[in-house]
């Protein structure tokens, strides 16, 4: 099974990457500081790492400086700083590519595929994801539940997909915001609110709980 550590500070970004990487059927690690992430290099063998930045500690950049002699993994730096000088320093020191936060899961998919010997020893992408009593169609857009099926608009399928990734876990607004809509603070519009509401009524019975003032959170198994 192909191995991926991920080292990175934010918890949320970390178990979102856990839970989606390993629904493609990875094993993965966490490391939530660059010396947790080297540590874990002296016991592990690993296929490829996800590297942020900006961590306290041991920052990303002397993580990639010191990993030259620990590894031979790809590392592909996953950072909020978009900085051309930052992005060429980084690949000078050893990372062989960059996504700048926030980045669309499947062009990671497609990043990690690429630099993971030529994609040979990576599973397959599933078409259909299931949280529960929910199957998406990855390929097609459209969404089963209760033999139903209905096709979803583009950020309506973008929402659904990044909460059926976090099935069980409560998403913040703002964390919907910064990861669905690419927006790096809430500008006091609803349209969080209104794309649920359009989930809603597109699929009625959805498992979709209202966390007043904090959120939203897709039931992991069926009712």
């Amino acid at each position: 099974m192909t191995t991926v550590l991920v080292v990175d500070d934010e918890d949320r970004v970390r178990a979102f990457l856990n839970r989606a990487l390993s629904k493609h059927g990875y094993e993965v690690i966490e490391a939530a500081d660059g010396e947790s992430g080297l540590r874990c290099l002296d016991n592990t063998q690993v296929d490829l790492i996800l590297l942020d930045l900006v961590m306290p500690g041991i920052d990303g950049m002397k993580v990639l400086r010191l990993l030259e002699d620990r590894t031979e993994a790809p590392v592909i730096v996953l950072s909020a700083v978009a900085d051309i000088a930052v992005r060429v320093a980084a690949l000078e020191n050893g990372a062989v590519d960059f996504l700048v936060k926030p980045f669309h899961f499947s062009e990671l998919l497609a990043r990690a595929r690429l630099h993971l010997d030529g994609g040979h020893s990576v599973p397959p992408s599933p078409r259909v994801l299931e949280a529960g009593s929910v199957r998406l169609d990855l390929e097609r857009r459209r969404v089963r539940l209760d033999d139903r099926e209905v096709l979803l608009a583009q950020r309506e399928f973008m929402l659904l997909t990044y909460l059926m990734y976090r099935a069980g876990h409560v998403c913040h607004k703002d964390e919907l915001l910064h990861d669905v809509w690419d927006l790096r603070f809430d500008p006091g519009s609803n349209v969080v609110e209104v794309a649920v509401r359009r989930l809603r009524n597109k699929v009625p019975g959805l498992p979709l709980e209202t966390i007043r003032g904090v959120g939203y959170c897709l039931a992991a198994e069926a009712s």
